[in-house]
C-alpha cells in the first residue's frame, strides 16, 4: 500500500516510520523545509527510544521518504493520514482544529483519484464529518472516504505501542475504505491484535474516553495520597491493594506531582468542552482537571515546608523536568508549574534532566542547567526528584548528602525509601502519600 502521512510531529513521524516497517511505501509530508531536510539526513527532531534506528533502516530500504510537496506525494496513494497538531485553543479549552481543516482542504485539492483520508490526530466528536464536508465543498465530485483512526501511543514506548497495540480503533462507513484499512493493518491482525471497527463518532470518543479515564486514575490516587499523609497510611500499599483487584488493575496508580504531557491535559479539557456543548456535562472530568492543578500546588507546599517555609536564597537541585521519563516532551509538565513557583519565592534552582534541556531552556528561564545530580547537589539546601528517570533511581545517596549544605529530599515520585535516605545521612525526607 502507498501511504502519505501529513505532519511529522510525534504521532505523524512514529506512525509513518512504523507503517513503513510493516512493508508499506510511506511518504511523510511537512511544510517545514528545515525539518524535512533534517529527516532526510536521518536525524530525528524528537527523542523517542529506537525511533532513529528504525527510521534510518526503512529509509535505506526505500520504503520511507520525506517531502514538502503534498500534491506529487499523493499520486496513486491508497490512504493519506492527517497527523497534525490539535492544541488547546486559547481562551476556551477547545481543541484547535485549524491545522486539521487546512490539511483536509489541501488534500482534497491535491488528490486525483480515490483515497481514504484517515484522521490520526485527536479530534472532537463530529470532526471527521466536518472534514468530509470541507473536502466535498473544496472539490465537488471528488471520490474519497473519511476514516477515524485515533492513536494510543505512550511517549517513551511509542514503537512498542504501535507494533504491539492493545487495540486498533477504526471508525469507518464504507466497505471500500474498510478494505484499504484492513490491508494497512494486516500485519497486526495476522498476529491477532484486536481491531475495533465502529462508526466515526464512536471512534472519536474512544480516544477521549480512554485518556480521560487514565487521567482520572492518576488524579484519584493523588487525592488518596493526600489523605494517606493526613491519617498516617502508605499510598504505595494502598495502590498495591487496589491494583490487585482485576477490575481496577495496577497501572496509573502511582502517586506523584500530577499528570502532564501532550495528551491528558488537552484531551481532558477538550472532553469537558464537548460535554458542555452537547448539554451533557462531564462532571468527573471537570473535577479531575481542577484537582490535578491543586496536586501541583500541594507539591510546591511540600518543598516550601521542607525548606522551613523560606526559599529565599535557598539552593534547590531539581532532578527531572520532562513530564515523564524517556521523552524530551515538556508540554504541561508539572515542572512548568512547580519550578517557576520556587524561583518566584527566591530559590536558586539547578536542573538536571537527560533530555529536557533543549526544550526546557526557553520554558524555564532563570534556572541553571547542570549535567549531573552530584554537581547540582554542591552546597544545595534540598533535592527534589520530579521525574523518575532511571538515572535518578540508583544515586549514591551518601555522596549526595555529603555534598549538600542541608541534606534534605522531596521525593515526588517515591523513588526511594525513607529509611534508606535517612540512613545515607539526609536530615529530612518528604515522599508523596506516606504519612
Amino acid at each position: 500500500m502507498k501511504i502519505v502521512v501529513v505532519g511529522t510531529g510525534y504521532v505523524g513521524l512514529v506512525s509513518g516510520v512504523c507503517f513503513s516497517d510493516f512493508g508499506h511505501e510511506v511518504i511523510c509530508v511537512d511544510t517545514n523545509q528545515d525539518k524535512v531536510d533534517m529527516l532526510r539526513r536521518g536525524e530525528v527532531p524528537i527523542f523517542e527510544p529506537n525511533l532513529d534506528t528504525l527510521m534510518r533502516s526503512n529509509m535505506e530500504a526505500g520504503r520511507l521518504s520525506f517531502s514538502t510537496d503534498l500534491k506529487s506525494s499523493l499520486e496513486a496513494v491508497d490512504a493519506v493520514f492527517i497527523a497534525v497538531g490539535t492544541p488547546t485553543r486559547r481562551g476556551d479549552g477547545h481543541a484547535d482544529l485549524q491545522y486539521v481543516f487546512a490539511a483536509a482542504e489541501e488534500i482534497a485539492r491535491s488528490l486525483s483519484d480515490y483515497a481514504v483520508v484517515v484522521t490520526k490526530s485527536t479530534v472532537p466528536v463530529g470532526t471527521n464529518r466536518q472534514i468530509a464536508d470541507i473536502m466535498a465543498e473544496a472539490v465537488p465530485g471528488l471520490e474519497f472516504d473519511v476514516c477515524s483512526n485515533p492513536e494510543f501511543l505512550r511517549e517513551g514506548a511509542a514503537i512498542e505501542d504501535f507494533m504491539r497495540p492493545d487495540r486498533v480503533v477504526i471508525g469507518i462507513e464504507s466497505d471500500r475504505a474498510a478494505e484499504v484499512m484492513d490491508a494497512i493493518y494486516r500485519p497486526l491482525s495476522l498476529r491477532d491484535y484486536p481491531v475495533v471497527k465502529t462508526d466515526l463518532e464512536t471512534a472519536e470518543l474512544i480516544k477521549y474516553a480512554a485518556n480521560a479515564f487514565l487521567a482520572t486514575k492518576i488524579t484519584f490516587i493523588n487525592e488518596m495520597a493526600a489523605l494517606c499523609e493526613r491519617v498516617g497510611a502508605d499510598i504505595q500499599q494502598v495502590a498495591k491493594g487496589m491494583g490487585l483487584d482485576g477490575r481496577i488493575g495496577n497501572k496509573f496508580l502511582h502517586a506523584g506531582p500530577g499528570y502532564g504531557g501532550s495528551c491528558f491535559p488537552k484531551d481532558t479539557m477538550a472532553l469537558a468542552r464537548i460535554g458542555q456543548e452537547h448539554a451533557s456535562p462531564m462532571r468527573i472530568v471537570e473535577t479531575v482537571i481542577d484537582v490535578n492543578e491543586r496536586v501541583k500546588a500541594r507539591m510546591i507546599d511540600k518543598i516550601v515546608d521542607l525548606c522551613d517555609d523560606d526559599l529565599a536564597g535557598k539552593k534547590i537541585a531539581v532532578l527531572g523536568v520532562t513530564f515523564k521519563p524517556n521523552t524530551d516532551d515538556m508540554r504541561d509538565a508539572p515542572s512548568l508549574t512547580i519550578i517557576p513557583a520556587l524561583v518566584g519565592r527566591g530559590a536558586e534552582v539547578r536542573v538536571v534532566d537527560p533530555q529536557g534541556q533543549a526544550e526546557g531552556e526557553a520554558l524555564l528561564p532563570n534556572v541553571k542547567w547542570i549535567e549531573n545530580p552530584y554537581r547540582a547537589a554542591n552546597n544545595a539546601d534540598a533535592i527534589v526528584v520530579l521525574t523518575e528517570w532511571n538515572e535518578f533511581r540508583g544515586l549514591n545517596l551518601e555522596r549526595l548528602a555529603k555534598k549538600m549544605n542541608s541534606p534534605r529530599m522531596a521525593d515526588l515520585r517515591n523513588v526511594y525509601k525513607r529509611e534508606q535516605v535517612l540512613a545515607a545521612g539526609f536530615e529530612r525526607y518528604v515522599p508523596v502519600g506516606i504519612g
